[in-house]
């Protein structure tokens, strides 16, 4: 069975970054189309960066410019490296596929920001 596992998360200032990581395990991910997947209060998940197997990459116009997702299919890990963070990036964070293949959810992890 695949498990998921998101960290990284945590409180940041405005203006701060953080890597956050999603580790698999039960399936090779260097097949797969990946993403990051966020989901703010009182809003829908929604995919905020995915990457191919050959890393062409993808992002949402709200997180282009800041964030970078990347793979480090040896260590099958999917990383979201999130720079300028602001208060509209308070959200829980998912990683999951974002192709034609998904797996159940994992916990996900909280990234807040606030001064």
């Amino acid at each position: 069975q695949v498990q998921l596992v998101e960290s990284g998360g945590g409180l940041v200032q405005p203006g701060g970054s953080l890597r956050l990581s999603c580790a698999a395990t039960g399936s090779d991910l260097r097949f797969f189309i990946m993403g990051w997947y966020r989901q703010g209060p009182g809003n829908h998940r929604e995919l905020v960066a995915h990457i191919s197997s050959s890393r062409l990459t993808a992002y949402a116009d709200s997180v282009r410019g800041r964030f970078t997702i990347s793979r480090d299919d040896a260590k099958n890990t999917v990383y979201l490296q999130m720079s300028n963070l602001n208060p509209e990036d308070t959200a829980r964070y998912y990683c999951n596929g974002a192709g034609e293949t998904s797996w159940p959810w994992g916990q996900g992890t909280q990234v807040t920001v606030s001064s």
